[in-house]
């Protein structure tokens, strides 16, 4: 099975890259979904509120992904150390549980899996794929999109500085994808790029 990695900056449209991906074929590894699963587990919860108190947890009893987030991302050192704290105890979980779906995938027959994951080179998950796929769009195109998720200008530049400089990503890929116009525009790139990795008769 190939592992495609997808790179990109914030809200340049990775998911729908992945999305469109699956159409032809290929399975998602989401981290983002992973690291729901992984702020369920016990230990990592007992982690959380020994550093930050049930301040951070909701009234289900279960991590407030919101109120967390406004701690590890905030403009000031203590929220750089929080972030790092946070990906220590989260990390290595999250990744164990994407081999693990990696191989039940491989199992399986599929033949290509997406590996969807904002902090794919930080993390040194690069390692893992066989090809990585840069999702280009431009910063204002992107800034609006934020926007229309319901985030602030704030929100958004604190999420773009808690990860690699967007052309450095770039400069990691085999291929761009660029994601700033039409979906009949990005999903003919995808379907190019697709066909060269996974030779066949037909595509859907």
């Amino acid at each position: 099975m190939r592992i495609i990695g997808l790179l990109g900056g914030v809200a340049s449209g990775k998911s729908v890259v992945a999305q469109e991906l699956a159409q032809l074929g290929a399975c998602i590894l989401d981290a983002d979904q992973a690291g729901h699963q992984v702020l369920q587990m016990p230990h990592v919860q007992e982690a959380i509120r020994t550093r930050w108190g049930q301040e951070v947890f909701g009234p289900d009893g279960q991590v407030d992904r919101a109120r967390l987030a406004q701690r590890v991302f905030a403009d000031s050192a203590q929220a750089v150390q929080d972030r790092r704290y946070l990906e220590e105890i989260t990390h290595p979980e999250i990744g164990q549980l994407l081999r693990c779906q990696a191989q039940t995938l491989a199992e399986t027959g599929c033949p290509a899996a997406v590996l969807d994951a904002p902090l794919l080179l930080e993390v040194g998950w690069d390692r893992w794929c066989d090809k990585l796929v840069f999702v280009d769009a431009p910063l204002e195109v992107r800034q609006t999109r934020a926007l229309a998720r319901g985030w602030t200008l704030e929100q958004f530049a604190a999420r773009e500085a808690a990860q690699w400089p967007v052309e450095q990503k770039r400069l990691r890929a085999d291929i761009i994808i660029d994601n700033s116009g039409s979906l009949e525009k990005t999903h003919m790139q995808v379907l190019r790029f697709w066909q060269s990795l996974i030779p066949g008769p037909a595509y859907p």
